[in-house]
């Protein structure tokens, strides 16, 4: 391990403390990552001073207070969380032995370089355990989000839980549905955010956490497809979650996708049919998402590409048909969901045309898009006012319906976006709308 990679204004806080003779450490998972030597975006201190000697310590700070004995400081544009020694004894032993995992109750003094290890974190850390502090239901009844921060933890470092460890989260497990939704969100991402998420799932299911908290995906356990799937729904979804991109929106919506496959599923000549399953799941997952308090422009984002991830492409279709299936997406999202769409139909795990049918649609759009199509109403190269002055007719709806006409027109065929031919077109729809006398 090596110190040079703590920050300038975490060594600047550590300082400012002990000057003031109180004692000051780096905690947690900043101290198990610098052993580990794996990249720190969190670091947290702990120290003897009670939280209003810290915030006058630091007065010309920026600073906010949390729960819990902890005050955060703004330092370089960055924030740090400075936390008072929890226990009755005040000691940094007694903090230690308070916290959750033993990887996680190591603390370092950057002065001394040196790491205080009361709870056996670095034998853990090399044999790759995750095991709670102490008696593990203890631990995680201080707090019921342990049970599911356990197995994050496990998933981001590749490790296994300890046998005690997991036993208790799984006698523990009903605890964590009086846990605030948000937390559990924070802990959802970041499990969704691991290199294979599908191994801690399989863990969050048998052991029973995950239907504490997402008990509609286990609906697809042991639940047989057709012949275009070799997995269950469940597997199914799982081998898409690990296949696409690590980005939330992109993982979010391969968790979700098919949520609802289960309710939908239906044998038809003894063949299994999930009709309309797109919409079904866009609906669950949009409360799904609601209930773990996702913000809402997330949670419209995702399911707008569950709604829309049944695409149905062939080798058959006009150029005028994908532009339509890039209006109907959009031109933002419709990246997001081919890259979705691919892994979901490498997650079918057979090998069949469909692969290479979407990357014939991938390349097909990027041409399109290249050519910047009209898309879209204000795409147009006539205008409202314009339609008024040549047609006559006040501003109203009939005005809209002739745009959304004239834009459907060039949607396919993009060469009549002139306003020559526009105009021509204009004075077509004259003869096809006379009862309505647009024109007298």
């Amino acid at each position: 391990m090596t110190t040079n990679a703590i920050p300038q204004p975490v060594l600047f806080l550590i300082e400012k403390l002990k000057n003031a003779h109180h004692q000051a450490f780096i905690v947690g998972g900043a101290v198990r990552d610098l052993c580990l030597n794996r990249s720190i975006t969190d670091w947290d201190l702990a120290t003897s001073a009670p939280v209003p000697v810290i915030q006058r310590l630091f007065k010309d700070n920026t600073q906010f207070t949390l729960g819990h004995g902890t005050a955060t400081i703004m330092v370089a544009g960055r924030s740090y969380e400075i936390t008072t020694f929890r226990g009755e004894t005040n000691t940094l032993d007694e903090d230690l032995a308070l916290r959750d995992l033993t990887i996680n109750a190591m603390a370092l003094d950057p002065g001394a370089g040196q790491v205080i290890d009361p709870c056996q974190g670095l034998k853990d850390l090399r044999d790759k355990w995750v095991r709670a502090v102490g008696n593990p239901s203890d631990r995680f009844r201080e707090d019921p989000l342990r049970l599911l921060r356990a197995v994050r933890v496990g998933a981001q470092l590749d490790f296994k839980i300890h046998p005690k460890t997991l036993s208790a989260i799984s006698a523990l497990a009903p605890l964590l549905s009086g846990t605030a939704p948000e937390r559990i969100r924070e802990e959802l991402l970041k499990i969704l955010m691991v290199p294979i998420p599908s191994r801690a799932f399989n863990i969050l299911a048998r052991i029973g956490l995950l239907k504490e908290f997402l008990p509609e995906l286990l609906e697809g356990r042991l639940k047989r497809q057709n012949h275009y799937h070799r997995y269950t729904i469940f597997k199914h979804i799982m081998e898409t979650v690990d296949h696409v991109t690590p980005d939330p929106v992109l993982r979010i919506t391969a968790l979700l996708h098919d949520i609802a496959k289960p309710r939908v599923r239906t044998k038809v000549d003894g063949v299994w049919r999930f009709h309309g399953h797109e919409k079904e799941s866009a609906v669950l997952a949009e409360k799904i998402m609601n209930r773990l308090k996702f913000s809402k422009a997330l949670t419209r984002k995702v399911t707008h590409l569950i709604k829309h991830h049944l695409i149905g492409y062939n080798a058959d279709w006009s150029d005028a048909a994908v532009r339509r299936l890039i209006k109907r997406v959009g031109t933002g999202p419709i990246g997001d969901l081919l890259t979705f769409r691919k892994a979901d139909i490498f997650a079918h795990g057979k090998n069949n045309k469909n692969q290479e049918l979407l990357f014939q649609l991938d390349t097909r759009i990027q041409g399109q898009l290249l050519l910047h199509p009209p898309l879209h109403v204000t795409d147009l190269a006539m205008n409202g006012r314009k339609i008024m002055a040549i047609t006559g007719i006040e501003p109203g709806p009939e005005v809209g319906k002739i745009l959304k006409e004239l834009s459907q027109k060039v949607l396919e065929d993009p060469q009549l976006n002139q306003a020559e031919k526009l105009e021509e077109i204009l004075k077509g729809l004259k003869i096809q709308r006379r009862k309505i006398d647009f024109f007298s």
